[in-house]
């Protein structure tokens, strides 16, 4: 049986090693290669072409999202899985987007990392139950006051300090697209300011302060 080959990405050698050790007592699961950054990950999917990738979202020179974007830029068939401490709405759905087959957080048990790798390896999704349950609710057409994915890209955008005109050109949308945006975002939170839809989005952990 050929083993299924697995690409490490995350800034943090300790977290490494031991990922590295728990896959190395499945004999067909093997690690081809750790990346210790975005941009070294997207370098080594390249040159490695591993089955699956396993991908930090908080990485220097380029975090995870941007990552995967630019790997499945190069190759749509690459399949990752994060594997992160985060698990708002902005990272969760930023990561989706960018093309992640699966989303687990570092507490997972290493039997479901071991099934969620070998489900990624054959173009399954593989997500952690408490992420599972988020993404479905978003599905949800009756879910009442949901954000949207652009709607939390927004809001995560202001509360980055970003103005009206920073936004739309950071998402490439317009001015009045970005108000109209935020007019549905303070109307869903029940809130009447920028300062308030921030706080109240990052208590209900919509979106994540602080980077």
């Amino acid at each position: 049986m050929t083993a299924i080959r697995v690409l490490i990405a995350d800034d943090h050698p300790v977290v490494r090693d031991g990922i590295r050790a728990m896959l190395g007592t499945q004999d067909d699961l093997e690690v081809v290669g750790e990346a210790v950054s975005g941009a070294d990950a997207v370098r080594l999917v390249r040159d490695l072409r591993p089955d699956v990738t396993l991908m930090d979202l908080q990485m220097p020179e380029l975090d995870g999202a941007t990552a995967i974007s630019r790997i499945r830029e190069h190759d749509p068939a690459a399949r990752v899985i994060v594997l992160t401490t985060y698990d708002t709405d902005s990272d969760i759905s930023r990561a989706i987007d960018a093309g992640a087959i699966g989303y687990l957080l570092k507490d997972t048990r290493r039997e479901q990392l071991f099934d969620a790798i070998r489900a990624a390896a054959r173009g399954e999704s593989a997500l952690s139950p408490a992420i599972a349950t988020r993404v479905l609710s978003w599905a949800r057409a009756d879910t009442p006051g949901a954000l949207s994915g652009r709607e939390i890209e927004v809001l995560g955008a202001v509360a980055q300090g970003m103005s009206n005109k920073a936004i739309a050109a950071h998402l490439c949308i317009s001015e009045a697209t970005v108000k109209t945006h935020l007019l549905h975002i303070f109307a869903k939170l029940g809130v009447d300011d920028r300062t308030a839809a921030v706080t109240v989005a990052a208590t209900r952990g919509i979106i994540r302060l602080g980077g």
